[in-house]
């Protein structure tokens, strides 16, 4: 008797999983779209109390839902208030919002992404999940914002919650202007970075505004962002 053995079909690996830290901004929300490509991506917001969350958040909203990716998780929004931390800062107030000559150290969060690594970690071990994605930049001059410091946290979380994590910035030798220009494909207009928006209008005066279309410019991308004002290009 003969006997026909049929080949068995290839079985594809699951999709790893990772938790983006997805802010809404350019370079996080580029960062999710990027996972997502071969990845099993979700998508932690860390709502602190900032001024510009509610409509950061509604951006991103869209901006997932225009992505239409089936590899991108329901967004999963982590409340962390700091108020009892921060006082008076404008990021909380919307006071005195750093221009676009403002020094770098004038920016700051004070423990930003302790705080954001610290919850995403949790939110990791309680899910079966080990990496985590920031989408850090090239220049961060930030403390908590370095490769030795994102290795050593990730040493110390993983031994205190006694689940592996690893922490990737994969952007970290980029520029804004070089995510941009690799990323044009993408609705980028539907990311907010800005410290005053209004309405989803970026407010034009603020230095992250400043920032961004100083970025669309040197990367030779049309900016279709909406600005209350528009910087005079020298």
């Amino acid at each position: 008797m003969r006997v026909c053995i049929l080949p068995v079909p290839a079985q594809s690996s699951p999709m790893t999983k990772v938790a983006v830290l997805t802010s809404g901004g350019l370079d996080s929300a580029i960062l999710l779209a990027d996972v997502a490509k071969e990845q099993q991506a979700f998508p932690l917001y860390v709502k602190a109390g900032l001024v510009w969350e509610e409509q950061e958040l509604r951006m991103l909203e869209r901006f997932i839902s225009t992505l239409d990716n089936p590899a991108i998780q329901p967004l999963t929004v982590i409340p962390a208030p700091v108020a009892a931390l921060y006082g008076d800062h404008w990021s909380l107030t919307g006071d005195w919002v750093p221009e676009a000559a403002t020094a770098a150290s004038n920016l700051f969060l004070p423990g930003r992404n302790v705080l954001l690594l610290s919850l995403a970690a949790l939110w990791c071990s309680t899910h079966g999940v080990s990496r985590i994605a920031i989408g850090t930049l090239w220049g961060n001059p930030f403390p908590d914002a370095t490769q030795v410091f994102f290795d050593t946290f990730a040493a110390v979380v993983s031994k205190g919650l006694a689940h592996p994590i690893r922490i990737e910035a994969p952007f970290r030798n980029l520029n804004k202007e070089d995510v941009i220009k690799a990323h044009d494909d993408l609705p980028l207009d539907l990311t907010l970075t800005c410290m005053a928006p209004r309405e989803g209008i970026h407010c034009g005066d603020c230095n992250k505004c400043d920032e961004r279309q100083s970025a669309f410019k040197q990367a030779g991308v049309k900016d279709m962002t909406r600005y209350a004002k528009i910087k005079e290009q020298a």
